[in-house]
């Protein structure tokens, strides 16, 4: 795979569509996808409140809810990839129907988890049929123009926390802790639900997008070949490190989040699934509302670095925050520089990668994003017993300190006219 793409990534003209194609036909798919996004991810989040007291169910300490949370995403490692690369070769479609189906089936089968590690092996397996993000956005790619990518990934996103909006209230709601383990039975059976109504719809009503023909020269052989071309490549490379620090960050705030909570206000799965909105929103907000106008006045990957700075604000100002309130604010906050972050890291990963590689190189994006919510649950979830619930946040702010000074470098690249 050629590693002469071009630093600019602004300056990228828009090849990823055939000459005569439209980026977004009469019946839109790009809007069609999102509606998967949306049901796919108020499922996947629905979970997520739970976790904390569903791990406390069967006798877990932090470190070992803090697996709960890692394990999905040790499944996703492994899904990411080769979902990404399946779909290059056999399609987008075929891949989300299957896919999600098998992870409807897979909460399901948590829900009658006998303990916590039989938890962690079925969390393993439905994190690698969940593992189609790096399909989503391939496919986002083959519908948008390289100049609108920010935008549409702006609008996934904002899918994505409408999603994550509706899920954990919904969680919270049907919750009944007083029942013990099998009173999560039944949120896990609405989690099922909505990811098999996102393959009903994906089989009902997504088209295969149409691609740019794929020269088999230019094609990654293996993940050895793409993993090379990202990093040698001097914008893709500090982008996934960038990515792999602040995904380290939100994931294991979301893991700690609940226990932090439940330890300084005494709550539960009820009132942590509430806040989840808040912080929903703000990210939906954001990326409904400003991405687009953002990079269009800035830039990408200037709003990137903006992202990342808000991100080292919120986690180095979460241990003083004096009431709930402030705590869900400032968690809201951490959100926003997350959905500021993540599209455009994608729109600039997918516009310097060229377009018959976009499912392997967005793939191994998304592997690089499961590791960093493989290993940081674990280690911050360790460091609140072992060191008391603050320092989960003071060791967040001195990681998302090293992206910021990827996310300056990745300006200077982009930008390589303003010092």
């Amino acid at each position: 795979m050629s590693t002469e793409a071009p630093i600019n990534a602004d300056a990228r003209p828009a090849a990823s569509l055939p000459t005569g194609s439209s980026p977004l036909p009469q019946r839109s798919p790009l809007g069609l996808l999102l509606v998967v996004v949306f049901i796919n991810i108020a499922g996947f989040s629905l979970v997520l409140p739970l976790l904390p007291f569903y791990g406390q169910a069967f006798g877990a300490t932090p470190l070992g809810v803090a697996c709960l949370f890692a394990a999905y995403s040790l499944g996703n490692l492994i899904g990411e990839p080769y979902w990404g690369r399946l779909s290059d070769r056999i399609g987008r479609r075929p891949v989300l129907i299957a896919s999600t189906a098998c992870a409807a089936l897979g909460y399901v089968a948590f829900a009658f988890a006998p303990n916590l590690w039989s938890a962690c092996l079925l969390r393993v397996v439905g994190g690698f049929f969940g593992g189609t993000l790096s399909v989503v956005l391939g496919n986002i790619a083959d519908v948008t123009p390289p100049a609108g990518r920010a935008r549409s990934i702006g609008f996934f996103g904002a899918a994505f926390n409408l999603g994550f909006v509706a899920g954990p209230a919904l969680g919270g709601l049907l919750a009944a802790p007083e029942l013990g383990a099998a009173g999560y039975r039944l949120p896990l059976f609405a989690a099922g639900a909505l990811a098999g109504a996102a393959s009903l719809w994906a089989l009902l009503f997504l088209q295969e997008p149409v691609r740019a023909a794929r020269p088999a020269a230019t094609a990654p052989a293996s993940r050895s070949e793409t993993l090379a071309f990202a990093y040698h490549h001097p914008l893709i490379s500090r982008l996934l490190g960038v990515g792999f620090i602040a995904i380290l960050t939100f994931a294991s705030m979301e893991a700690v989040f609940g226990l932090w909570t439940s330890l300084r206000y005494q709550w539960g799965p009820r009132e942590v699934g509430l806040a989840f909105i808040a912080i929903g929103l703000a990210g939906g907000i954001t990326q409904a509302l400003l991405i687009g106008p953002l990079a269009r006045r800035f830039g990408e990957a200037r709003v990137l670095a903006a992202g990342v700075m808000v991100l080292l604000i919120s986690t180095l100002l979460m241990p003083w925050a004096p009431n709930p309130a402030v705590s869900v604010a400032l968690m809201a906050l951490l959100m926003t520089g997350h959905s500021l972050t993540f599209p455009n890291l994608g729109a600039l990963v997918s516009r310097a990668t060229p377009p018959e590689n976009q499912g392997a190189v967005m793939g191994l994006q998304g592997s690089v994003q499961a590791l960093a919510r493989i290993v940081g649950p674990p280690i911050l979830g360790w460091t609140f017993g072992a060191f008391g619930p603050s320092m989960p946040f003071h060791v967040a702010a001195v990681l998302v300190a090293v992206a910021a000074l990827l996310a300056l470098r990745i300006v200077r690249l982009s930008f390589p006219a303003n010092p």
